[in-house]
This record gives C-alpha cells, structure tokens and sequence, in this order.
C-alpha cells in the first residue's frame, strides 16, 4: 500500500487536508486497483483493459456536487466514442450507489466502490486521510493503461472542468 501522504493537497471549505498517494501526471502508468460493482464483483483496471476510460472520483454520490458530476458524465456518454468506458468511484457503499442510480436515471456510468481497501484512492492519490473519502477528480485511461488526462480538483466543493475533458475525449 501507498502510505505518502501531500498535506494541503486539497481543501473542504477551505479546509486543508491530506491526500494519500501519488499525484498521478499525463504519461504515468495507470496503476492498478480494485473496487467493487453492485455486485460485490471485483472490478480492477485490467476489467476494461485496451479501452479508453474516464474515472470520475467523488467523495459521496449522496451530495449534490457529487451527484451533478455523475449525471453530467451521464448525459454526455450518448455524445461520446461507443468504446469509452465511464466509471465512477466513491466509497459509498455499492448498495447506497444503486439505489442512487436507480432513484436518479443513471445508466450509462459504471458505479463502482471503493470502500473495501481505498485501494483506487491510494493508488490515484485521492484518499483523503481525514475524511476517508475520496477527492473529487478525473482520469482518462488510454488502451494503453496510461494517464492520457488528469485533474485533481483542489476544492474539494467545487466542480471539475467539465468542457475541458469532454473536449479531450471527443478529439
């Protein structure tokens, strides 16, 4: 397990906090991880292997910034390449996330948790130590399993950019 931990990494409320785990860069190799789906079945990088894949990490879908990025990413899946897998990560509960996405129309995002190990947390470098949440971010996976887009939003209240990684993906 990855125990670095950046102090001051991101804020809540202004708030600073701890991330634990790497700043992952554009070019890094996409590391590892596994999570689990709504069936507690395993999900790890390699489950999507030689597609694209947008990772949107959020500290609890239960929240309404949280809950706006996943229906944005939602809604602008049917305007993206078919091969792109979405997916997004929190450390709710897989339960909590599909009655969520039952309750809110969500069919196009793969929800997965990561409340078993933080093992996407650690290995993204968005574990945040005091909460045990995830920070809010957004990776792009090439086929290749390397970082092709990463943004780590700073607060962790605030929205990621939304047209910019929509535009990258759509090339």
């Amino acid at each position: 397990m990855n125990t670095m931990e950046r102090k001051n990494a991101v804020t809540f409320q202004g708030t600073p906090l701890t991330v634990v785990g790497p700043e992952l860069k554009v070019g890094d190799a996409a590391p590892d991880f596994y999570v689990v789906d709504h069936a507690l079945k395993t999900v790890t990088l390699k489950s999507s292997q030689g597609q694209i894949r947008l990772v949107s990490a959020v500290p609890s879908i239960d929240t309404p910034v949280c809950e706006l990025q996943t229906k944005r990413f939602n809604s602008e899946a049917a305007k993206l390449p078919a091969d792109i897998v979405l997916m997004t990560v929190s450390m709710d509960l897989p339960f909590a996330q599909t009655r969520w996405c039952g309750a809110t129309g969500i069919d196009r995002m793969q929800m997965v948790s990561d409340y078993q190990a933080a093992s996407f947390g650690q290995a993204y470098g968005v574990l945040i130590k005091e909460l045990r949440l995830l920070a809010r971010s957004v990776f792009v996976i090439g086929p290749d399993d390397r970082i092709k887009y990463v943004e780590y939003v700073k607060e962790v209240t605030h929205h990621p950019d939304y047209d910019k990684v929509l535009s990258f993906l759509k090339g």
